[in-house]
């Protein structure tokens, strides 16, 4: 079994990195790509140092998976070239999501859609990912009419240079900035590029992907996306109007019978998710369950998880494993 991690040297790919360590799959061996600039780096796996190459020596290798984090460029460059040669392509970008010959797959909800012809799957944005997991046991119970969610998103979901600006600014140091204003001490309602129709084309994904993965258009969706001075952990406070009703015991014990939630849910004893709490976690955390007043069968959710574990790493390598244990 030979495994590629492309953007290996990335935040998301040194975490992909860790759970390949920790995963089922029986690696034989791992193969590291980066950009040219990263490549000849030396990156340990296992316990042994693993050089960084460039994409074209890895597709050679005709790799049983390849698992992409290095953005929609590359993706859609080299994708179609390891999926040519039988691989399949685990890809973290935008650049797939959304392409109907695609599946966009969270593990827990949809991992069975696969099949082995599905050479390119994709990898839902961070935000939806820890969304969709909370929505779907609901909406499959109770049927969901409408969803309002703010997201509340770390740094890191930007990346490198966004992490280093934030550091820069705490201890007041000079850098490059990666966000049109100070991010430290501060809170940017704009995450990714702003569309024609105002919103950003990160509160757009969390609109169609959400729909893509429960497979459900009729689906009400609304959301606004902000960054917030947080290393990692992406929050989202969220309100849904259910078709049925609902008792919100009910409610509770759904999502704790839930693989990969976690309910934390004391507020009279200060519980409840924090993404200090979640980092380095592969569940999606839940709390603040509480009726909402104003509608019928209305509800509202505080859901946190780590967006480089869940959101990203982690979840693309449950697909790995999927993969691994059905098709190769």
């Amino acid at each position: 079994m030979k495994v590629v991690i492309f953007g290996a040297t990335g935040l998301v790919g040194r975490v992909m990195l860790k759970k390949l360590e920790k995963s089922n799959i029986q690696i034989d061996k791992i193969i590291l790509v980066a950009t040219a600039k990263s490549a000849g780096k030396r990156v340990s796996f296992l316990g042994k140092e693993v050089e960084v190459l460039e994409a074209s020596m890895a597709v050679s290798e005709k790799p049983e998976i390849a698992l992409f984090s290095a953005g929609s460029d590359a993706s859609i460059y080299w994708a179609p070239k390891f999926a040519e040669t039988g691989t399949f392509v685990i890809d973290n970008s935008s650049a797939w999501r959304m392409n109907p010959e695609n599946k966009l797959i969270v593990p827990e909800i949809n991992a069975n859609e696969l099949t082995a012809d599905d050479k390119i799957i994709a990898n839902p944005n961070c935000s939806t990912i820890q969304l969709v997991m909370v929505l779907a046991p609901l909406h499959k119970k109770y049927k969901i009419k409408r969803v309002i969610v703010s997201t509340y998103q770390s740094v890191s979901g930007s990346g490198k240079n966004a992490v280093e600006q934030m550091e820069n600014e705490r201890i007041g140091q000079q850098g490059d900035k990666f966000y049109p204003h100070q991010i430290d001490m501060n809170v940017i309602p704009h995450c990714d590029i702003f569309q024609d129709f105002g919103y950003t084309k990160e509160e757009w994904k969390l609109v169609n992907e959400t729909k893509k993965i429960l497979s459900d258009n009729t689906i009400k969706l609304t959301a606004t996306a902000v960054r917030v001075p947080v290393t990692a952990g992406h929050s989202e406070s969220v309100n849904i109007e259910f078709e049925n009703e609902y008792m919100i015991s009910d409610v509770r014990e759904l999502l704790e019978s839930t693989p990969g939630i976690i309910v934390e849910d004391s507020p009279m004893v200060n519980i409840y998710p924090m993404p200090i709490n979640a980092k380095g976690k592969d569940e999606v955390f839940v709390g603040r369950i509480r009726r909402d007043l104003t509608i019928k069968n209305g509800i509202n959710l505080w859901v946190v998880a780590d967006n480089l574990y869940k959101g990203a790493a982690t979840n693309a390598v449950q697909i790995a494993e999927y993969v691994a244990r059905k098709f190769c």
